[in-house]
């Protein structure tokens, strides 16, 4: 697959854009009973899914069933590719906590945070200056290879796009636990100086690393044209608009207790109006 369909959360939205875009979806067999919450969520997959529910997405998602009076059920599916037709395309759930806002596949509610790419950088060297020359010559820095053809995520292409290439190690989706982790994870030991995180990983993570970590946003070199924040909505089948209005009337009404929970989480957030694409090299998830 090429590049341009990618877009990271290294969570359910990373793979569903990095992957799922490009695969037709199976006709859904069957749907959850009205009054069944049913989400489809990977279960090892901190901060946002763990099957013993301790991820910030299945806290909201408990939030957003007892609101509405509904039964919260979960379908676990491992997020490799494939994992839209494997799920809701069969059927199988009814909701996805956390999708792209541009993610087409599905109907989204409104966007309920947006995050961005991060810097992390150990506490007392200097923070990341930006995508200039003399700062990509004198650090090493690691990036998110998102994909089947694993391309990188925004903030490596920006690193290409300014000459930074033998000082840049690529962190894979898959491994051994998440690339976010993995990298936070270099960073406290030294092997690079900068991590460059899809926001939401970097925040869990460093925040219980073994050393004190900084995290700070991160913005594309002028005139990349590809952006560093994404909209993160919750997306339901095609065509049920009323779970996707009631939803949205959850989203308004408990938009405090969702902030605080994603504070909870250490969830970075931009506030940024730029649109979101539907599809682009790396992103959120």
């Amino acid at each position: 697959m090429s590049s341009h369909c990618l877009d990271p959360r290294i969570g359910v939205a990373a793979l569903m854009l990095a992957c799922a875009a490009a695969q037709a979806a199976a006709p859904a067999p069957a749907s959850p009973q009205a009054s069944e919450l049913r989400v489809c969520a990977d279960p090892a997959n901190l901060p946002y899914s763990q099957r013993d529910e301790s991820g910030f997405e299945n806290r909201i998602a408990r939030l957003v069933a007892n609101d509405l009076g509904m039964r919260l059920s979960y379908f676990w599916q491992e997020q490799t590719r494939g994992f839209v037709r494997k799920t809701m395309g069969a059927g199988e759930c009814n909701l996805f906590i956390g999708v792209p806002a541009g993610f087409d596949r599905v109907l989204r509610t409104k966007p309920y945070y947006r995050s961005t790419y991060v810097a992390v950088t150990r506490r007392g060297t200097p923070p990341f200056a930006g995508f200039e020359p003399a700062e990509l010559r004198a650090r090493r820095f690691g990036v998110q290879l998102i994909g089947n053809d694993l391309a990188a995520s925004p903030p490596g292409h920006a690193l290409a796009g300014g000459g930074a290439v033998e000082n840049v190690t690529g962190f894979l989706v898959y491994g051994d636990g998440p690339a976010g982790k993995r990298m936070v994870d270099a960073v406290a030991g030294g092997s690079i100086d900068v991590a460059l995180v899809w926001g939401p990983q970097a925040g869990w993570f460093a925040r219980r690393a073994a050393v004190p970590l900084e995290v700070a946003p991160v913005k594309p070199p002028p005139g990349m044209g590809m952006p560093f924040e994404f909209a993160i909505a919750m997306g339901v089948r095609k065509g049920d608009t009323a779970l996707r209005d009631r939803l949205d009337e959850v989203l308004a009404r408990r938009k405090t207790d969702i902030e605080a929970i994603l504070d909870e989480y250490a969830v970075p957030r931009a506030h940024g109006t730029a649109p979101v694409p539907a599809s682009t090299a790396g992103g959120q998830p």
